[in-house]
């Protein structure tokens, strides 16, 4: 979670600076960075696996010590190589990387994974079916929310000045990413949680996680909000030296502070989905409310109504509350005893047999 955080912040704020402005195209940044997409994806899988397990203290450390020395790489990358943005994309690529192999190291050599990893094998693509349904279910689901979020710095482009629009929004978006991390990190950690209480029949359990969960992602978001409003005079600092860019992204960051607020809500109620299997039936509620009410109100608040890049992510946040009331209302009609057997069922249905 926190290596994503410093790989996303960091080097792309260095990267505007380095630049001069904050509206420079950012192609070559994302032709660099592409190398890490493949780094991304195993971590992922890697995280997953041990989260699982509830061994998540190695993640810890290695999370860490990469974050740590993102710093330095960032720092060699961007300014003492002279690579500038194009070093600014490599130094996530170099940092998802070193995570993938300290944590392949772990696994392939720790004894608190003798049992659960024996290796490659063809029993890999045991039911392999359902579970590519399942994740392309996931992905659609994250993806429509994800596209939404870049839709509005497209759209950005389309306003009067729009280099002032795009450059606020795009350093909004950089914050909003940053701080879902964390929204990031809670959402797995309860997709684990429910799902591994559902699949061993305590329902009772499933319940509890998720209250404990809203609980914690109300007061992250509280504080996440409250710190978002009393550093917007300095935050666009921390971008770009034009005075105009800064105080518009002050103006920005109350609007940000209720977002961050919205997301990691829906991460918890999104991740407790995912842990029972819901993924279809998130995927048709974040298409409903950021493509039926969420992308529609930006266009109408920021063109019609003339609130201009503010009025863009006014949009956001109304798909952001419909996904919320979608989510709430599916999560308190929810027969969790019912839930648990289905789980059970489908963890029996897909047992390898032992030979």
């Amino acid at each position: 979670m926190w290596t994503s955080l410093w790989s996303q912040a960091i080097p792309y704020a260095w990267y505007l600076h380095t630049e001069s402005n904050a509206h420079t195209s950012s192609r070559t940044f994302n032709r660099w960075m592409s190398p890490s997409l493949s780094a991304y994806g195993i971590l992922q899988c890697l995280n997953r696996f041990l989260q699982t397990q509830n061994n998540v203290i190695p993640m810890l450390i290695s999370s860490g010590f990469t974050a740590c020395l993102h710093i330095f790489v960032c720092w060699v990358l961007v300014f003492k190589s002279g690579l500038e943005s194009k070093g600014a994309a490599l130094a996530i690529t170099v940092s998802n990387w070193v995570n993938v192999f300290l944590l392949g190291i772990y696994i392939n050599f720790s004894q608190s994974c003798i049992k659960t990893w024996t290796g490659f094998s063809a029993e890999a693509f045991h039911d392999v079916i359902g579970f590519v349904k399942l994740a392309l279910s996931s992905a659609i689901m994250i993806c429509l929310e994800y596209w939404s979020f870049e839709m509005v710095v497209l759209l950005s482009g389309l306003l009067p000045n729009p280099k002032l629009e795009t450059s606020v929004l795009s350093i909004s978006l950089n914050t909003c990413w940053m701080v879902y991390m964390i929204s990031v990190g809670l959402g797995g950690a309860i997709s684990t949680r429910v799902s591994n209480e559902l699949g061993a029949g305590n329902s009772q359990g499933a319940k509890i996680a998720l209250r404990v969960m809203i609980t914690i992602a109300i007061t992250q978001g509280l504080t996440v909000g409250i710190t978002t409003i009393l550093v917007r005079k300095v935050w666009g600092k921390l971008y770009s030296n034009e005075e105009e860019v800064i105080k518009y992204v002050a103006k920005m960051m109350p609007l940000l502070a209720l977002s961050d607020f919205l997301d990691g809500f829906q991460c918890v109620l999104s991740g407790a989905a995912r842990g029972c299997g819901w993924q279809n039936l998130c995927a048709y509620i974040n298409l409903g409310a950021y493509y039926v009410v969420g992308i529609p109100s930006a266009v109408l608040f920021a063109f019609f109504l003339h609130i201009g890049g503010m009025g863009l992510w006014v949009g956001i946040i109304c798909g952001l509350s419909i996904q919320i009331i979608a989510l709430v209302t599916v999560n308190a009609c929810t027969n969790w005893d019912n839930e648990a057997k289905k789980a059970m069922h489908r963890a029996q249905k897909t047992r390898i047999p032992v030979e």
